[in-house]
């Protein structure tokens, strides 16, 4: 299924491939890559046991997707080992893991969607005209039920930082 004017990207309308995840369901599986020595995966069995933080971007290399890591991140530092937090886009891992080090992003994980784009299709995330993820945040609970969902109406704007740490505050 295909949501058809979900967002918009510099205002123009853009469909969302897959279902909107909404709070109160099961999070859907994936699986993601990240390089961290080599290859890895990384799956939502791997973050249940703790609420979890899904940050969604188009692509690090941009100013706004940049911004929200680098304030996701600044903010989870209070939070240490008790959460789990992912940048999730469509970056190749080796990119996503030069990013974190070049802006010391030390509180998220990264997790790349490039191969099969299984997340962002299941997650309803992928912008089927421009084949890059919108802007979202998803929190867990610990168990992997969806407990807050926000798709960013606008994909150039940032995200809702209070509701999206209240809802992982709230999960803890």
């Amino acid at each position: 299924m295909s949501r058809s004017g979900a967002v918009t990207f510099k205002g123009n309308p853009m469909t969302l491939a897959g279902d909107a995840v909404e709070t109160g369901q099961v999070a859907p599986e994936f699986t993601l890559h990240y390089f961290e020595g080599g290859l890895q995966t990384l799956s939502l069995a791997d973050l249940k046991g703790k609420p979890t933080l899904l940050s969604i971007v188009p692509s690090l290399d941009t100013g706004v997707c940049a911004t929200q890591t680098k304030k996701f991140n600044e903010s989870l530092a209070a939070m240490g080992d008790s959460i789990n937090a992912v940048t999730v886009s469509l970056d190749l891992p080796f990119a996503m893991n030069r990013f974190c080090g070049a802006e010391g992003i030390t509180n998220m994980r990264v997790g790349s969607d490039y191969q099969d784009r299984n997340f962002s299709n299941a997650w309803g995330t992928l912008m089927e005209e421009l084949k890059i993820m919108c802007r979202a945040c998803f929190v867990l609970d610990s168990e992997g039920k969806v407990v807050y969902a926000e798709y960013v109406p606008e994909v150039t704007n940032e995200p809702d930082y209070d509701a999206a740490l209240a809802a992982l505050k709230s999960a803890s």
